[in-house]
């Protein structure tokens, strides 16, 4: 590449290519987002804390998605935020590293947790009588660990092949925040093992999880249509829909950003995409949940009720 490059020391975030007034507008649209994510997981957090009724299996993994959506926006969103103020405020190396390691920890741990919540499904649907043997809270407790630590080896493994790497120019990064594959492409070294491992952890995290929770449905559905009370096929059709709402919208995202060929998506509308998940999925989980879960609910109003009357 030349003898007379220089290391970067920091990335310039080019963010969207849009005049000032939209940044501000954005801006202010963006913040708005922010506080509904943060408000929206607060509450289910709340609940799911505070109703001894919600203290199950399914809301405690529950609350560790939302643990999980408040994480990856505080993660990403602030840096946006940032960008459409001052578009010209670079992120420093150690920075970028950072954020980037964070992304892929809480987006390995989400899919882990989909999958989680997918087998917990099947088993009270599939197996109910059974279910509280299986499901122990040391069991749940053992999987949501789990689905902590592989989400955070998973991505420990991308940072440690990506810091060797020599970074010599351009310093602009074509995203609104420090995203794998956009990264590599500023490196000098050749990228093709960081490149076929991107590609590897997505297959195993994302496709290989995603047709798992489908054959999981798959039993669930056929269970549901077996059960010859039209209310328990109703709440077991509600509570599995709001779960599949969420894992179409999280897997739909993902495998479209990282297991589609490159050549098949514009670059610009993957970039879109990820503002999807960053930003809207986390925004629009808790409303799923509490739209079409009856418990949440009901929990809502009971909690609603005890302020009133305290």
């Amino acid at each position: 590449m030349g003898g007379n490059q220089t290391s970067i020391a920091e990335f310039l975030l080019l963010g969207f290519p849009i005049g000032p007034r939209i940044q501000m507008l954005l801006f202010g649209l963006f913040s708005l987002f922010y506080i509904f994510i943060l408000l929206g997981n607060g509450t289910i957090l709340g609940l799911i804390s505070l109703d001894s009724r919600l203290h199950t299996p399914m809301y405690f993994f529950l609350s560790h998605l939302a643990v999980v959506d408040i994480a990856c926006a505080c993660n990403t969103v602030p840096q946006m935020l940032v960008n459409l103020l001052h578009p010209a405020k670079p992120i420093s190396f150690a920075g970028c590293m950072t954020q980037m390691f964070l992304f892929l920890s809480f987006a390995h741990t989400e899919c882990l947790l989909l999958v989680v919540m997918s087998y917990d499904r099947y088993v009270a649907i599939c197996h109910p009588l059974r279910y509280s043997t299986i499901m122990t809270w040391k069991v749940c407790i053992t999987l949501a660990l789990t689905s902590w630590i592989l989400g955070v080896l998973l991505a420990l493994v991308h940072l440690v092949l990506l810091l060797p790497l020599s970074f010599c120019g351009p310093q602009k990064l074509n995203h609104f925040f420090c995203e794998i594959m956009a990264v590599l492409k500023l490196a000098c070294a050749d990228t093709h093992i960081n490149e076929v491992m991107v590609l590897t952890g997505a297959v195993s995290v994302l496709v290989g999880p995603f047709f798992s929770i489908v054959i999981s449905y798959v039993h669930i559905l056929c269970a549901i249509l077996k059960i010859q009370s039209g209310e328990g096929c109703q709440k077991a059709f509600s509570i599995c829909s709001s779960h599949l709402c969420v894992v179409g919208l999280f897997y739909g995202t993902a495998i479209i950003m990282y297991v589609e060929p490159q050549y098949e998506s514009p670059k610009e509308q993957k970039k879109y995409l990820l503002l999807f998940y960053s930003l809207f999925n986390p925004m629009l989980n808790p409303l799923i949940y509490s739209l079409r879960n009856k418990e949440v609910q009901g929990a809502l109003k009971r909690m609603l009720e005890k302020k009133r009357t305290s």
